[in-house]
């Protein structure tokens, strides 16, 4: 069976094998007229001019390495092993701000008393921390921003 498949490829081909490779060459040339106008209808009669799709400054939201920080309010008590977080400077529990800033997440009470919590870290904060609603140019406007 194998010797009668290698002898067909080996011969010559047929008169109809090669005249329909002869057709089969005249026809990849040629393009349809209907091909021809689509190509010209899809052709820009003048140039587009070129606009900067980007958002203007005023509404472009920085990304987190262009910022020093960010902070949230945190109305309840924070309990991080078993244990109610409290200020070292006045005892408050509850109503913190909680900064996350170079990777590292601070508490402030409202009195003022800042303390670093290292129980807690940055994807705890990006967990839990709803969008922004503003940005500052400084600490202070951020704090009376919040009601601190």
């Amino acid at each position: 069976m194998f010797h009668r498949i290698r002898r067909r490829r080996t011969a010559e081909p047929t008169e109809i094998q090669r005249r329909h490779f002869e057709m089969w060459a005249r026809l990849e040339e040629q393009v349809p007229p209907e091909v021809e106008q689509m190509r010209a209808d899809l052709q820009p009669a003048e140039p587009t001019a070129v606009v900067d799709d980007f958002l203007p400054p005023e509404l472009r939201v920085p990304s987190h390495n262009q910022l020093d920080g960010r902070m949230m309010p945190w109305k309840q008590p924070i309990v991080l092993d078993d244990e109610m977080v409290t200020c070292t400077g006045c005892g408050a529990y509850r109503d913190w701000l909680i900064l996350s800033t170079h990777d590292q997440i601070w508490l402030r009470c409202h009195q003022g008393h800042q303390q670093q919590e290292t129980r807690l870290d940055t994807a705890w904060y990006n967990r839990n921390a709803g969008p922004a609603d503003a940005t500052h140019a400084t600490f202070e406007d951020c704090l009376r921003h919040l009601g601190h």
